[in-house]
């Protein structure tokens, strides 16, 4: 049983509308949990929220019958408050259970009420979120947001373009730290299995891993010589070469054993076969990175680039290389983010194995679809090429998009202009938007698989946006406080 909201209020609780915040304040959960309940307030933009949420409910679900499940709007504040504070759940299971105005927000009564949530709880009810689900949502509340700040009917939305690089919860990768990752997975669910099925021959299970990791050490700590020695170049290279094929043929006498045992074993279990197919799968990677060693090391060939994999759990990561000052490569995804003239971000990306060049169009023409009042955006540079120049153009009223290389007469002109000029200037505005989005929680994604990562991003972009609108709100209400005071004919520190 899951519903969006009880509706029916226990004793002592108080109405969401009856939250009172410090205006003053200037943390962000005031400011979300104002732009929260702005959301619940609103009767036309609760009402499709609220429709929106319901999509989580599987079909032919009884919202009257079954267990009890957390409500859907409590899973809608607990998430957005996690991207907007930058919480790992550790942290949001502690505000979640001791936050006053947090637990109010939730629905929960001031007096005597100890309800508790669980650690696993809070990390399977935010998972339910699909990207989808809350890129409809964003779409909402940046609509009702632009109304809030005097958006006017008839006015063009103003978006500029960029992107930035996400990361993955990943360590650096060598083809070596890469192969004992592979090793310790298939040892480890080997060793289970054969444990559970009560087949010999793999009861040492932490002792093999501990040996690999023993070779894999003495691999990873032979560097190569600075001498001038070349006697001595030549001995330490052929250490090297003889720890990394030590290495190699351990892990490979673990990769031969463990076929021999899975193809002993034959089971019409689906549990069984699944976890095979999965021992299979670091079998594979093994093989891979055991390759790659033998080509690097002994043959003393460079790897190609398309080759090379970047992590075996976070399989999505890629290395990027963005020019940031300091930093020569991250290992992560990319995303897009679109920004409108009042700060809300109107749209993002997640880009797979794709350049700035390659969803310029793609996600201008993606925005519109959603808010088809764009009329113009500007961009950098990566974004350039001829024909993005001709597709936007037909798709905007007006493109700032500065070309690459040497220019023109004619486009030197545009780009010297005043207009131009003026536009590329506003344009950094929304590098302000990305650092607020990884300064809470969006430089690093922490949770699992392309789909948990795309969860993550599109959670970041609707609590910025509802922060966005909390903000905007509280000034509101602060403009109005200082007319009260100018009236009364007091002094006006007393809201600032």
């Amino acid at each position: 049983m899951r519903k969006v909201i009880s509706i029916q209020m226990k004793f002592g609780e108080v109405d969401i509308s009856k939250i009172e915040f410090d205006m003053q304040s200037r943390d962000e959960i005031p400011k979300l949990l104002m732009g929260l309940r702005e959301i619940y307030c609103n009767q036309k933009v609760r009402r499709q929220v609220f429709n929106v949420l319901q999509d989580l409910i599987p079909e032919g679900t009884d919202p009257n019958n079954g267990r009890k499940g957390m409500d859907l709007w409590k899973i809608l504040v607990l998430g957005t408050l996690r991207l907007c504070c930058n919480w790992d759940y550790d942290k949001l299971m502690e505000m979640a259970n001791n936050h006053n105005k947090l637990r109010m927000m939730l629905g929960h009564s001031s007096l005597y009420d100890e309800y508790y949530y669980p650690l696993q709880t809070l990390k399977d009810n935010v998972s339910l979120f699909t990207p989808e689900v809350l890129d409809r949502i964003n779409r909402i509340v940046v609509e009702h947001g632009q109304q809030v700040i005097g958006k006017k009917k008839d006015e063009g939305l103003k978006a500029g373009c960029d992107s930035f690089v996400v990361e993955t919860d990943v360590h650096y990768p060598t083809d070596i730290n890469l192969l004992f990752d592979a090793m310790r997975k298939v040892i480890f669910l080997i060793t289970i299995l054969c444990d559970d099925l009560g087949v010999s021959g793999w009861r040492k299970g932490v002792y093999n891993i501990k040996k690999v990791k023993r070779y894999f050490r003495n691999a990873q700590q032979l560097k190569r010589s600075t001498s001038k020695d070349r006697t001595k170049r030549a001995k330490r290279e052929q250490l090297i070469i003889d720890a990394h094929m030590a290495y190699v043929e351990l892990a490979n006498s673990f990769i031969d054993r463990s076929k021999e045992t899975i193809s002993s074993i034959s089971s019409p279990n689906f549990m069984v076969n699944f976890r095979i197919t999965k021992i299979q799968e670091y079998i594979a990677h093994a093989e891979r990175q055991m390759d790659q060693i033998r080509r690097r090391v002994v043959e003393g060939e460079s790897i190609p680039h398309h080759e090379k994999a970047f992590s075996l759990f976070e399989e999505h990561t890629e290395w990027i290389n963005k020019g940031k000052a300091g930093v020569s490569q991250e290992l992560g995804l990319k995303v897009c983010v679109v920004k409108d003239q009042f700060g809300f971000l109107l749209h993002h990306r997640v880009m797979q194995k794709e350049m700035d060049d390659q969803i310029a169009v793609p996600i201008i023409k993606e925005t519109k679809e959603r808010f088809p009042d764009l009329i113009s955006c500007t961009f950098d540079k990566g974004f350039h090429s001829p024909e993005n120049q001709k597709d936007l153009a037909g798709l905007l009223d007006k493109v700032v998009l500065p070309r690459k290389g040497k220019l023109s007469a004619i486009n030197k002109e545009i780009e010297n202009s005043e207009d131009f000029k003026e536009a590329r200037h506003k344009h950094s505005a929304i590098e302000s938007s990305i650092n607020a989005l990884e300064n809470h929680g969006l430089d690093r994604c922490p949770d699992h698989g392309i789909h948990g990562f795309k969860r993550y991003v599109g959670l970041a972009v609707l609590a910025r946006n509802i922060q966005i609108l909390g903000h905007i709100l509280q000034q509101k209400q602060l403009q109005r406080m200082q007319k009260l005071l100018k009236r009364e004919g007091k002094p006006l520190y007393a809201v600032l």
